[in-house]
């Protein structure tokens, strides 16, 4: 009786323990307490204040035996799973992920080797510009060209020093022996002109390999040289009339302006320069030889030397003149040439009209309106030619024509 009064106090104990809730739904997986759902990645706001802490496990009511084997793992295991990552190493949902660059995009790729793999550029490897070399094809910034790769005019450079130096060697040697032709005057007029040559030849083929040489250059150079022994020689006539003396100095005068149009003008002589210094010579021959005219025929005797002491200096003078007017002014080549050709033009025309109108060329009249007239067609022409006018004012109606003085 007492065992049967027992009984169902054991079956209540036994239906009410986990086990036997858990036998009655049959499942063989132990079972946990449902916990509320954690997102897989925190949000940027809420941040674990200490990550390092391990989460807090509470045991919930009902797991009495939560330190058997059969409870432990599967607890565990959960928390793992929910617990979130690092924060340094897994970004938020929100940021871009970090992409690493396209190396081939942004650096080219070394050449392949015959071993089938890109050497790696170190700094050491790294290939450097070569300086420039000098190949010697362009002088002065232009390419060689010409006879002598040195510019169309080297030839003609050439030619003028060697003959110059040539002529020169021939007559200082010839007046020296006052032109006899016996045996040791031959030898040394010979001399002279090999010499001569070779060295005009050496030097100007010098320079000309060192220095552009373009054909204004050339062609006023060998003005210059003429203009240059002219006045040596009439300067040196003022102080003595030694035939030797007065050949080497023509000979040294022409030299000197050769070398001073090449020197100081350079190969690349500006048309315009050279075109102005020949006709500061022929004005200044002209006018001088106006001058002396105008002096002769007004009663006024001029011995010889002085008609030739001075048509000698005065192309020099003239040239030398208007060399230093071209640092301050640059009239076009047109312009140049239209002013000598209306100033000889003019000048020829008044002296033949005055001429003949006043009865012949014995008084000083024809030369002075000669003079007077030549000197204000080039002064008229060069000031007032319509090429001064700026032609951009023509397009508006309502400006002036302001003129453009290319002089001053």
């Amino acid at each position: 009786m007492r065992n049967w009064i027992c009984l169902p106090a054991v079956l209540a104990l036994v239906l009410a323990s986990p086990e036997a809730a858990r036998a009655q739904t049959g499942s063989s997986y132990p079972y946990t307490e449902p916990s509320q759902a954690q997102p897989s990645y925190p949000s940027q706001q809420a941040a674990p204040s200490e990550p390092s802490s391990p989460p807090s496990t509470e045991q919930q009511p009902g797991d009495s035996a939560a330190g058997q084997p059969g409870y432990g793992q599967p607890i565990s295991a959960q928390q793992e799973q929910a617990s979130p990552p690092d924060e340094g190493n897994v970004p938020t949902r929100d940021a871009p992920l970090a992409q690493e660059p396209d190396s081939s995009r942004t650096s080219p790729l070394a050449p392949v080797t015959q071993d089938g793999l890109r050497p790696t550029l170190s700094p050491a490897s790294t290939p450097v510009q070569a300086d420039y070399v000098d190949s010697g094809a362009v002088l002065d910034g232009r390419q060689r060209l010409g006879p002598f790769l040195s510019g169309p005019g080297s030839f003609k450079f050439i030619a003028h020093h060697t003959t110059l130096g040539a002529l020169g060697g021939f007559f200082t040697q010839a007046f020296a022996n006052d032109f006899s032709f016996d045996q040791s005057s031959r030898e040394a007029m010979l001399a002279g002109t090999l010499i001569g040559a070779g060295l005009g030849f050496g030097a100007s083929a010098w320079w000309q390999f060192n220095n552009w040489v373009d054909r204004p250059m050339s062609t006023f150079g060998m003005g210059n040289s003429v203009v240059g022994g002219m006045f040596m020689a009439g300067f040196m006539d003022l102080f003595t009339q030694d035939p030797g003396v007065l050949t080497w100095s023509a000979f040294l005068g022409a030299e000197l302006g050769a070398w001073l149009t090449a020197g100081l003008g350079g190969g690349q002589l500006p048309l315009n320069d050279g075109l102005l210094m020949a006709s500061g010579a022929g004005w200044g021959a002209a006018y001088a030889a106006l001058l002396l005219a105008v002096i002769h025929f007004s009663g006024t005797d001029i011995s010889s030397k002085t008609w030739r002491d001075t048509l000698l200096l005065a192309p020099g003078i003239g040239a030398g003149a208007l060399a230093l007017a071209t640092m301050r002014y640059d009239p076009t080549p047109s312009q140049i040439l239209r002013a000598d050709l209306f100033g000889a033009g003019v000048g020829a025309a008044v002296l033949l009209i005055s001429g003949l109108v006043l009865g012949g060329f014995d008084q000083s009249t024809p030369y002075v309106l000669s003079f007077l007239g030549s000197a204000g067609a080039i002064t008229t022409v060069s000031l007032l030619w319509e090429e001064s006018v700026d032609r951009s004012s023509l397009k508006s109606s309502a400006k002036d024509r302001p003129y453009r003085n290319v002089w001053w």
